[in-house]
Formats: C-alpha cells, structure tokens, sequence
C-alpha cells in the first residue's frame, strides 16, 4: 500500500486531509506523525503538522528475496541489464496515477479509494518506501504505561488550570479502544470551551502534544478532553438536529447545508445519516472551512 504526506494547521488536520485522499476512516489506516507545529499557550499555534499515512495492508509486503531473484535473472543473459532496466520502470509508471477532484466532495463510506490518491502523492510515498523494511507499524511499538499517560496528562491539565487561576478537579480513565479520556469538572468553567468548543479542542491537542513528548516514541492513547460532560451533550444535541433536518430533507427533497464543522461534529453528521434510508452525505469545501451536504440518495 502506498504512503501519502499531507500537511495542517495541526496533527489532526493533516490527518484528516490524508485520510480524505486516501478514501478511508481513521480504523483503516496507518499514521504516522512526521512533523508537529509548535504550541503555545492558549492553542497558538506556530508552523505546521506533517502527517504521513496509508491504507492499512491486509497482506504481507513482498519478500526482499523476490527482487534479488529478478536482478540475479537479468544479469544471467547479455541483455541483464536492461531487463533489470524495464522492470523497474515498470514499477514506476504503474505508480502514476489518475487523480479526482479530492475539493468537491467526500464520504466516509467512499469505495474509490485508488482514485483519491495523486501522481504527486504516489510518488513521494513511493521513494518513502525505498529503504525497504523501515516502516514503522504503529502495534509494533512499545507501549506507554497507562498510569504514565495518566499521570502526564493529569499533571498537564491541572497545571494549565492553576495557571489560569480556575479551581477544578482532573479526573481520567482509559477504555478498552486505548481513549484516554480526561474529565474537567467545576464552577464557571466556559471559558476554557470557547465557542463550538474550539478552545477545548486547542486545550486537547496540547495535552495531546505533552503526552506524546513523554512517550518518546511508544504507543500512546487517542486523547479526548472534556468539560463537564459538554462533548456528549453537544453530540446529542447535533444528532437530534441532523435528524429533524433530514426529515425536511426528505420531505421536501431541497439540500441541506450545514455551518462549517470541525472534523468530530462532521463524523457525527455521517454515522447518523449513515442509519436513515434515502439520505447521503458529502463534505465539501476545504480546511478550516469545510461542511457536510445532505440530500437525498
């Protein structure tokens, strides 16, 4: 499977981009983080994140013996050398491939993925590829102690709290997916959501980014923040929201055009549509102001 490098404001932006040219869900991929921007307080932000990812292989990669074989082969005979020399440009014009318009539109539940992927992608992902078992398999990796994660996140948070001056209590559990979940509870606590919880969103990916520092390279949990409950409570909210308008949807047959979402509320978007009968959904626009489209299938 090919490996493509995307770039974002931040980690999950550009893994967000490259799951959209890859055509697939978080699940069905491999990330790996290549570069992080720089964070300061507050959620601000300086350079970029570089992601680099591919659709998981659900088969071995071929043997290193396969293409010693076919060198030894081309050298046996007079014309050796340039059969070595069609093979391997064979190899890289099927690397080359047909690209769509990625801008336009997008599902979760696209079945095109090749097509998603560019000439350009192809290309580097491939050269990425050419040290030959330098892949790094994220279930490979050592795995960061839970209380450590725990610990480090717990530690960061309370610190950011104290900080700022707000009294609050940091509580965190990890399930068995591998979420870390780290629960803020206390009085007047909005500030630290912000408006469609974009400043809790910032608050997460720092915390994330601390975790990640301590790990040092072995296998650490997905991080969710929370405050108080807010996230379930905006995600219910949502899904009740999504489903009266596709009943307009399917009542009247216009589209429905939602606000500019963050990638978790557009998720939330396509798994409910995804269980109602004669409705899809399409993300369009780009980053940081993408939507989702509902109408009729």
């Amino acid at each position: 499977m090919e490996w493509v490098e995307t770039t974002g404001k931040s980690v999950e932006e550009a893994t967000e981009v490259a799951l959209e040219q890859l055509g697939v869900l978080e699940g069905e991929a491999e990330l790996q983080v290549l570069e992080e921007p720089r964070q300061g307080m507050f959620g601000r932000v300086r350079g970029s994140a570089r992601v680099k990812a591919r659709i998981r292989p659900t088969s071995p990669p071929p043997k290193q013996e396969k293409r010693r074989r076919g060198k030894k082969a081309g050298g046996s005979g007079s014309g050796g050398s340039g059969s070595a020399g069609n093979g391997s440009g064979g190899r890289d014009s099927s690397s080359s491939e047909s690209s769509g318009d990625d801008s336009s539109s997008e599902t979760p539940r696209s079945g095109g993925r090749g097509s998603r992927r560019s000439s350009k992608d192809s290309g580097s992902s491939r050269s990425s590829q050419g040290s030959g078992g330098r892949r790094e398999r994220r279930e490979d990796r050592e795995p960061m102690p839970e209380a450590e994660q725990r610990s480090v996140g717990e530690g960061f948070l309370n610190g950011y709290l104290e900080a700022i001056g707000y009294e609050a209590e940091v509580s965190s559990s990890l399930d068995d997916e591998g979420i870390l979940l780290f629960q803020i509870d206390g009085e007047g606590l909005g500030l630290i959501i912000g408006p469609g919880l974009n400043t809790l969103d910032s608050l997460q990916e720092i915390c994330r980014n601390a975790i990640q520092r301590q790990a040092d390279g072995r296998e650490y949990g997905k991080v969710v923040v929370d405050v108080a409950g807010v996230r379930a409570d905006r995600s219910a909210a949502l899904e009740e929201f999504v489903k009266a308008e596709a009943d307009k949807v399917l009542e009247t047959g216009d589209e429905a055009v939602f606000e500019v979402m963050s990638r978790s509320d557009r998720k939330i978007v396509h798994d409910v549509v995804t269980e109602l009968d004669g409705l899809e959904t399409a993300s369009v626009g780009e980053d940081p102001r993408r939507r989702v489209v509902l109408k009729r299938s």
